[in-house]
């Protein structure tokens, strides 16, 4: 059985998880009304991938026991000001994430929670490649600075992500 606190701390993180997709979701939602189809189809992947670590640790918490208690989602952003303002925001983003992991990672050592720690690590791993992937794109975003030229080859890269 997973403790109280553990337990309350995983049903944030799937609220969280949760908001991300809803962010990404917003996000693609955004680049396809200015035309930017592949900087949609990216976040619109991104937010498939939130979507799973919510479930994933949906599923954990079932596997120890826990109950699930959902939680209305924040509103995201509905639009930003350049592709730039978008990516920096969701690169931010993932940084908060990053802290909430390790929040998590804490609080399962602390109580000497095994199970989860180990469970976490995967979540640490992967909140190094979401940052790297974020911030990737905001420096060539950075460096196209107002080249529309720039703008629609980060576009159709951005597109082929599987």
């Amino acid at each position: 059985m997973i403790e109280k606190k553990m337990l309350k701390a995983l049903n944030e993180q799937i609220n969280a998880e949760l908001y991300s997709y809803y962010l990404y979701l917003s996000m693609s939602a955004w680049f396809e009304t200015i035309n930017l189809r592949g900087f949609a189809h990216w976040m619109r992947a991104q937010g498939r991938e939130e979507m799973g670590h919510a479930m994933k640790i949906f599923d954990f918490i079932v596997e120890r026991g826990g109950k699930i208690e959902l939680a209305a989602i924040e509103k995201p952003a509905g639009s930003w000001t350049t592709p730039l303002a978008a990516f920096s925001a969701a690169y931010k983003h993932e940084i908060q994430i990053t802290t909430s992991i390790y929040r998590l990672v804490d609080l399962a050592g602390s109580l000497k929670d095994h199970a989860t720690s180990s469970f976490l690590k995967w979540f640490v791993d992967e909140q190094v490649e979401e940052e790297a992937n974020a911030d990737a794109i905001v420096q060539k975003l950075h460096m196209a600075g107002d080249s529309m030229g720039a703008m629609f080859i980060i576009d159709k890269e951005l597109a082929a992500r599987s």
